[in-house]
């Protein structure tokens, strides 16, 4: 195993077809060359905000949507929305699709490209837009799944999210102890596993030989002792089998390496 060290937090990372990783630190979109371990900029968003990247994926096409999110402060319901939600294009140019956001969390695309999926955790929300694959345009926002007013420690916030080959969402509930699926045609929870020995859920994604596993991650940052003793895995990374369904295999950025001009 290698690290590379950096001076900042890293919100996301996904492999590139040139080679290396694209990442999002503090509020920068770096490249990482595998081999060097150089770190060249290529954007910073935000200026003048108390912000940071937070959750990143490719779409179908390979541009990256990455978002942003500022600090929790009061708590993450009353914290200020000045975060964006950013496209990576293939030619290298950054582009900010949803303004207003106050934790930029999971993405996902549905199977025919014409949907899009996104979570701001702030208000608890699962959007849908629709999508137009060949410019990467997003339109006609609509909420499907809205947590706000239910029971945190049934709901927790909505943070990252994976899709299944059925096009039903898994989405990891922050505080809550779960990972929740959803149908995003109706709304209804379909199925819930929980994971008693970690509250803060942050993500999943599907792995494994046939896709067919699911991999959780929760966090242990600023947890306190007392919550340690309740959660002894906070931290961890866990695998779900016997799901009885399957994955896609996850988008690269499939564009252009082009550093910052200072």
């Amino acid at each position: 195993m290698e690290k590379c060290e950096g001076d900042d937090t890293v919100g996301f990372v996904v492999p590139a077809r040139k080679g290396g990783l694209i990442a999002g630190v503090g509020r920068c979109l770096v490249h990482v060359d595998g081999d060097s371990k150089k770190v060249t900029k290529l954007h910073e968003v935000d200026h003048g905000l108390q912000t940071r990247f937070n959750d990143g994926k490719c779409d179908p096409q390979g541009r990256v949507w990455a978002g942003t999110m500022g600090p929790v402060e009061p708590d993450v319901v009353n914290m200020p929305k000045i975060g964006s939600l950013y496209r990576l294009d293939l030619d290298g140019s950054l582009h900010t699709m949803v303004k207003d956001v106050g934790v930029s969390n999971g993405l996902a695309w549905t199977a025919d490209e014409k949907s899009m999926f996104y979570i701001d955790s702030t208000p608890r929300q699962i959007y849908r837009y629709d999508f137009e694959k060949s410019t990467g345009n997003i339109s006609n926002k609509k909420v499907i799944v809205d947590n706000a007013g239910k029971p945190i420690n049934d709901y927790g916030f909505p943070d990252g999210m994976t899709i299944d080959t059925e096009d039903k969402l898994w989405v990891a509930c922050f505080s809550a102890s779960k990972v929740i699926r959803y149908d995003p045609d109706t709304g209804h929870q379909l199925q819930s596993i929980n994971i008693p020995s970690a509250s803060r859920i942050t993500s999943c994604c599907f792995g494994g030989k046939n896709l067919d596993e699911l991999y959780v991650t929760c966090s242990a940052h600023e947890v306190p002792p007392e919550e340690f003793e309740k959660y002894p895995l906070s931290g961890s990374v866990f695998r779900v089998t016997q799901l009885g369904v399957k994955g896609r295999k996850a988008h690269v950025y499939e564009g252009e390496i082009k550093a910052l001009n200072k």
